[in-house]
């Protein structure tokens, strides 16, 4: 982005005063933007709340002056506020708040790549951006279709943000000391892609070399190999923003394990499994999710405690159940905040990670 004649933002707000004062006059605020207990008709703006909403770009208008951008250090504190303020809402669903923050973070791409900011600005505001999107979207969980965010919308703003990061990487020759971790957050994300593993490997070895890159490969790896018991657990071990980007592909994992399993074990009289070596398997949230997998795929129980694997009986329709990934995701913030994690230059390699992938 260096280089290129477009100017430099001047707004020092995170909504500007002008787009703040026409939403009001067209009741387009949203409850978030709202100061707490306002009573007034029409509700009026918060300034330390209000976020610059997404809008596209008309064909034929005219780029919006300077002082309608926020420069990158704006940019950066409005993702931050995001994360910290408004994506740990505890008054609303999931649903609500990944749809309220992905359309802002849209817009700060957006105001990102309206001015000249230098790589290393624009990386830094990517990342944390990225960041943020796929926590809020992991979080969404398996009733996201019943709720006002948009899946197939926020896969999309996704690939678009993963897109918009490694074309800022491509331009520039940085140093960005979180490149390797969202490379590999890349990878993760659309695992078991060959487009993806080929990009990735055409990267320097230098950054193939590093743990949050290499951890990535082993994950796909084990994925593209079907080796349950790896892959589970790696997953176990990532830490928590790369456990959101895989989070996507955990259900469908588990169905090929469950499938494989069917394949060994059934039998015209049928085999017992105990639940409880799916649940460490498969890194199942506890017996009750186990038996609800099971069930979903056709393969009756034994009591509450064993599966029984019997000719026939595996079934796939649907989606694979998503599960509600407390064990490989929820419980990785390890008493952080999400604007702790999002904004660390690296990521806490804790949650008892072993020296290799392997």
């Amino acid at each position: 982005m260096a280089g290129c004649e477009l100017p430099v933002g001047t707004c020092p707000d995170m909504c500007p005063a002008a787009e703040r004062a026409e939403r009001e006059k067209e009741r387009r605020l949203h409850r978030f933007e709202v100061a707490p207990g306002g009573r007034s008709d029409p509700p009026r703006a918060d300034p330390q709340r209000a976020v610059k909403e997404y809008q596209r770009p008309a064909a034929g208008k005219a780029r919006p002056p300077p002082s309608q951008l926020r420069p990158p250090s704006v940019l950066l504190a409005t993702v931050r506020y995001l994360a910290g303020e408004v994506a740990e809402r505890a008054d609303a669903s999931c649903a609500e708040v990944a749809s309220f923050v992905a359309d802002r973070l849209r817009a700060v791409r957006l105001d990102l790549a309206l001015q000249g900011a230098g790589d290393a600005e624009a990386a830094a505001v990517l990342e944390a951006a990225l960041a943020v999107l796929l926590a809020v979207v992991a979080r969404l969980g398996p009733d996201a279709a019943r709720g006002p965010a948009d899946p197939v919308l926020l896969q999309a703003q996704l690939h678009e943000s993963f897109g918009s990061l490694r074309r800022c990487y491509g331009q520039g020759a940085g140093p960005h000391p979180r490149q390797a971790a969202f490379q590999g957050l890349f990878l993760l994300y659309n695992l078991g892609s060959m487009e993806a593993l080929h990009e990735v490997l055409q990267l320097p070895n230098a950054l193939r070399s590093c743990p949050a890159l290499r951890r990535a490969l082993a994950v796909d790896s084990a994925f593209r190999e079907g080796n349950t018991a790896r892959l589970f657990r790696l997953l176990r071990i990532l830490p928590y923003l790369q456990s959101c980007a895989v989070w996507c592909h955990v259900g469908r994992a588990r169905r090929g394990a469950l499938a494989r399993l069917a394949r060994a074990l059934s039998t015209p009289k049928g085999q017992t499994l105990p639940l409880g070596f799916m649940v460490h398997l498969l890194a199942l949230d506890g017996p009750e999710e186990a038996r609800d997998l099971c069930q979903a795929h056709g393969l009756p129980l034994d009591g509450q405690e064993r599966v029984v694997f019997l000719r026939g009986r595996y079934t796939e329709e649907g989606l694979p159940p998503a599960g509600t990934c407390k064990v490989l995701v929820g419980n990785k913030l390890g008493g952080r905040t999400l604007e702790e994690v999002v904004m660390a230059e690296e990521e806490d390699e804790g949650v008892g990670r072993p020296k290799s992938p392997a």
